[in-house]
């Protein structure tokens, strides 16, 4: 008995019923119009004349209505609101697409020809199963029986239980209807095949675009912090005994953290849309400054760069400078200040990039910390570029290798 009752009480039977409701207030304006000149048109009689009043007409112009790309938004939110299920799932957007426009013209002439159904019924049915239900205790007008010839034929005993089935038949089209009008919503009002794409292509440039800039920051600011840390420390030691070299390791520092605030304030920018923030274009014809600044945090720094490396196409030149600037990074997160050997020169059509350090070497501040997302970063920019990598350990140590093509295609 509750489960009969449940629809009865249950908050969403009566949202759809409302959405349905005003669909067929939305088709009565329709009617009017077509109620009014219908009787005028010379053609057929008053069945045909009837019909075009009725369903034809009145049809004909919520098609045309529901092409409007604002019907298929609005439809799409009333639906969203009232209809819940399946319904509250999709985004109302207006119709971007013929085919859009017409599955929404198609909903709004359902939602419409459907709701003044649900309506019409609702106005009359209460009525009636009121009447049946005081069937028994009232008086009948003798002189209608008589007229229809009910009067020695009518018994009003069953009239309460028609009553009751006529309200239990309206709610059960109210609740079948507005089921079935919210599992349909999404496919007359949801986005298309193209539109789903095009949303996903969306979806996958903003993706991109977050882990670029994941990337720009972890390699940059992760990479100012690690050597501003060991910077710190070496300065620290020998302030007294080397006046000189904490000098020059403070002022290493003041030039890292600058660089980390540039980067970090562009990223930002980006984040902000800002298009006033220059992007930083650190590239291969920095890598000197780079490595200054490795050494200067305590680092042994077996460095050979080929001078033909300055001459590489920009694209590959900054993301190489990111490269080698991880790869510094992870020895000095990792490792500590131990010997790192960087090889980087041009063989044939491709940059050719080597670095290694020992695993075994005493770690120093700031090794062994990091998320262990470096690598990852470095095999994004290397697919990016078509690129080839490889990197682990060996009987030597740590081995990091990166192969990229200076043009594309090769």
């Amino acid at each position: 008995m509750l489960r009969v009752l449940r629809p009865l009480i249950e908050r969403t039977t009566w949202r759809r019923w409302s959405h349905l409701v005003v669909g067929g207030a939305l088709l009565m304006p329709y009617w009017f119009f077509t109620i009014s000149f219908t009787p005028l048109l010379p053609i057929g009689g008053a069945v045909v004349k009837f019909v075009l009043m009725l369903l034809v007409l009145p049809g004909a112009a919520t098609f045309v209505t529901g092409l409007v790309p604002t019907v298929r938004l609005l439809e799409g939110a009333l639906a969203k609101e009232l209809l819940n299920g399946p319904a509250a799932a999709f985004v109302p957007e207006p119709g971007r697409s013929w085919e859009s426009r017409i599955r929404a013209a198609a909903w709004f002439g359902l939602h419409l020809f459907g709701g003044v159904v649900v309506s019409g019924l609702s106005l009359a049915v209460p009525p009636f199963a009121i009447v049946m239900l005081l069937a028994p205790a009232v008086s009948w007008d003798t002189r209608f029986l008589d007229t229809w010839g009910w009067e020695n034929a009518w018994h009003q005993w069953p009239a309460p239980l028609i009553g009751l089935a006529s309200l239990a038949v309206l709610l059960a089209l109210i609740v079948g209807a507005g089921t079935l009008l919210s599992r349909l919503a999404p496919w007359f009002l949801g986005p298309s095949a193209a539109e789903r794409l095009a949303d996903m292509e969306a979806r996958a440039v903003r993706l991109a675009e977050r882990n670029r800039l994941a990337r720009e920051l972890h390699d940059s600011v992760g990479h100012a912090l690690s050597v501003v840390t060991l910077q710190a420390g070496a300065a620290g030691r020998v302030l007294d005994s080397d006046p000189a070299f904490a000098r020059a390791a403070l002022g290493a520092i003041e030039e890292s953290a600058r660089a980390a605030l540039e980067d970090l304030d562009h990223v930002l920018g980006l984040l902000r849309d800002d298009p006033s923030r220059p992007a930083p274009q650190a590239t291969l014809q920095d890598l000197g400054r780079l490595l200054e600044q490795t050494r200067i945090a305590g680092v042994k720094l077996d460095a050979e760069v080929g001078p033909e490396v300055e001459q590489v196409p920009a694209a590959v030149s900054r993301e190489a400078y990111r490269i080698v600037q991880e790869g510094l990074t992870n020895a000095l997160r990792h490792a500590g200040k131990v010997p790192v050997r960087l090889r980087l020169g041009i063989a044939g059509e491709r940059l050719e990039m080597e670095m290694s350090n020992p695993l075994g070497a005493p770690r120093g501040e700031g090794a062994g910390h990091g998320g262990g997302r470096g690598l990852a970063g470095v095999r994004e920019r290397v697919l990016v570029l078509r690129g080839d990598m490889t990197a682990g350990a060996d009987e030597d140590g740590w081995r990091f290798c990166v192969s990229l093509p200076l043009r594309s295609g090769t």
